[in-house]
């Protein structure tokens, strides 16, 4: 099939840099939600991120990338987004972005490091191929230090730096480097706290800062979206981490991939996520406290919900 022919006065100029467990979902789906915006087909592409060390993921070429924005509608629309959970992590992406297009703009979203770093521990852990294979998190932080030298990894985990916790949770770091890349005017941040007390005041002020009709942030289904689940059988979990011998050479590799998550969705069920130990809460809280107060001078403001 021949690839679209591309437009280069159409580029994805907004682009959603998303962090773990902070509403990169949500916020994806609101903006799809908007006549005014149109959002790339699929959510995660990570086209940009060359330091991302993704594993057994083939990366897009930039005519396939591009592609994405070749149809009447994006062309049409006043605005063009990609969004991607691994964007703010990055240490490249946010320039790569600019190399592309030099008005691009970003959207970029956080939550307290410390509910963030627990609830992607427990996202990783939901994931059938062994994304995470410590069944404590306290034994997960324990190990940072030896996965950060490539040690202690799960084969299956796609991509390592996901179980770097605490590096994850230093948007202080992420956020300046965005805004660096981007201008003062050009980085958007979003906290999900307050997305979540206030979602069509936190809609309206990012549709108004796009430049689309905010209006219509009323109008829009805010019900929440990627609820936290559990696993159902955890049998079935360490079994969905064992490829038998020799299926690699007779099963399609997006055959094996199509199954696995099926099975994964089966296997998982909505439930409340199970509260972080108290004493190791107090004591990440403590530890993160330095982390707290940067971002808040990176936003030039307190965040009065990471203090209550």
């Amino acid at each position: 099939m021949s690839t679209p022919a591309f437009r280069p006065d159409v580029l994805p100029d907004v682009f959603v840099l998303g962090a773990p467990k902070c509403g990169t979902t949500a916020v994806t789906r609101y903006l799809e939600a908007h006549p005014e915006v149109f959002v790339a087909d699929r959510k995660d592409i990570h086209f940009f991120g060359r330091d991302l060390g993704f594993r057994n993921r083939a990366r897009e070429d930039r005519a396939a990338y591009l592609a994405r924005f070749s149809c009447p509608i994006a062309e049409s629309a006043k605005v063009r987004v990609e969004s991607s959970v691994w964007y703010l992590y990055s240490q490249s992406a946010a320039a790569e972005m600019t190399a592309l297009n030099a008005s691009a703009r970003g959207v970029a979203l956080i939550r307290h490091p410390v509910p963030t770093m627990h609830a992607l521990w427990s996202q990783l852990r939901l994931n059938g191929l062994g994304d995470e294979d410590l069944t404590r998190f306290s034994d997960a932080l324990d190990a940072e230090a030896d996965r950060a030298a490539g040690r202690r990894i799960p084969s299956h985990t796609p991509l390592p730096e996901a179980l770097l916790y605490r590096r994850v949770v230093c948007f202080s770091e992420q956020l300046q480097r965005a805004r660096d890349a981007f201008g003062e005017d050009g980085l958007h941040i979003i906290v999900q706290e307050e997305m979540k007390a206030d979602t069509a005041g936190t809609l309206r002020a990012l549709f108004k800062w796009l430049g689309v009709s905010a209006d219509l942030a009323d109008t829009i289904d805010t019900r929440p979206v990627n609820t936290a689940k559990s696993v159902r059988s955890e049998g079935l979990r360490r079994w969905l981490q064992r490829v038998p011998p020799g299926l690699k050479d007779i099963v399609p590799r997006d055959l094996r991939k199509s199954a696995s998550k099926h099975l994964r969705s089966l296997n998982s069920k909505h439930a409340r996520r199970a509260a972080l130990d108290p004493a190791l809460r107090e004591r990440l809280l403590v530890e993160m406290a330095h982390e707290v107060v940067r971002i808040e001078e990176v936003l030039g403001r307190s965040i009065p919900a990471w203090h209550v």
